[in-house]
């Protein structure tokens, strides 16, 4: 008699072009493998929303402060109230908002939750922020339908200030206690040095410490977007700064992130004029929108298979 196999059995089926295999990682960005997350019969109510702040003016601006700016604010203003409300990459503890003692909402994009749709969940905690009390506000239950962030305020460019640090946090506070200036203290240690380019949109440039980076978020549609990249990259003119280069990408809620590496010392004043020459470069290759040629292609299969991390 032949011995049993001990082997499990696995689904070893490939999934669908575009669709995502049980053992992967679920794109809600919850951590968990998409067969026990979001591809579970029983898995989270709320759909995955792969691009949730498509059609906002800011989209790119919004997904950079949402996954790479660690320290950053913007006033939003509502629709059909003058509230205030602020909105900021990280609040403490990670909340999801904030209601201040003067009746001003914080809302953090940077937050432990995730429902599958970032735009509904901030529309969620947003709304329920608007009838709380002084304090922490957010979620313990995917929001289920209701206004997105998009609905409830009015779309227009983010006026956007980086901060060195989160001494925002309590520059409304009038008693600042020994415990919150150390936790505030704590904070700031993690804080790596960032700043938002002037000339274009959505570009930041960090020092991380043994490296600088330039990580710039592009609307334009990914199959567009590499096969021009790939052009610019055979032009030789991606390199925005000698010694620099274009060593990658990621890919953020629905758009694609191009990652440069750049000599330590370079600072974010010197890449102004490369990036604005870089961008007219782009959008004239974007427009023409010409074949590839074979070395153009094989450049557009290495920036493609080029994945890096976020942060």
């Amino acid at each position: 008699m032949g011995k049993s196999s001990r082997k499990k059995t696995r689904d070893t089926a490939a999934p669908a072009e575009g669709g995502v295999g049980p053992r992967q990682p679920c794109p809600c960005g919850s951590g968990r493998r998409y067969k026990a997350c979001h591809g579970a019969a029983d898995g989270p109510p709320q759909a995955f929303v792969a691009r949730p702040f498509e059609g906002l003016a800011s989209e790119s601006d919004l997904i950079a402060l949402r996954e790479l700016v660690p320290a950053a604010s913007a006033p939003l203003r509502l629709k059909g109230s003058d509230r205030a409300v602020r909105l900021c990459t990280l609040l403490p503890g990670a909340a999801p908002a904030m209601v201040r003692e003067d009746g001003a909402v914080w809302l953090g994009l940077q937050v432990q939750h995730n429902f599958g749709d970032p735009a509904r969940d901030l529309g969620a905690v947003l709304e329920k922020a608007l009838t709380a009390e002084a304090g922490v506000v957010g979620l313990t239950d995917a929001p289920g339908e209701g206004p997105r962030l998009q609905d409830l305020i009015e779309d227009a460019p983010l006026d956007i200030t980086v901060h060195d640090g989160f001494a925002f946090w309590i520059d409304d506070v009038e008693e600042q206690t020994p415990a919150m200036l150390a936790a505030l203290e704590q904070a700031n240690g993690a804080v790596n040095p960032t700043a938002r380019l002037a000339g274009v949109d959505a570009a930041y440039w960090t020092n991380v410490g043994p490296k600088e980076h330039l990580r710039w978020v592009m609307p334009e549609p990914e199959d567009e977007l590499l096969s021009a990249l790939a052009k610019l990259h055979v032009q030789g003119k991606d390199a925005l700064v000698e010694g620099g280069r274009l060593v990658g990408m990621f890919r953020a809620h629905g758009l694609l992130v191009p990652v440069w590496d750049l000599p330590v010392g370079t600072g974010a004043e010197v890449l102004e004029a490369p990036t604005a020459a870089f961008a007219t470069d782009l959008a004239e290759v974007l427009a023409a929108g010409a074949e590839l040629t074979s070395e153009e292609r094989s450049a557009r299969s290495g920036l493609a298979n080029r994945q890096v991390t976020i942060r």
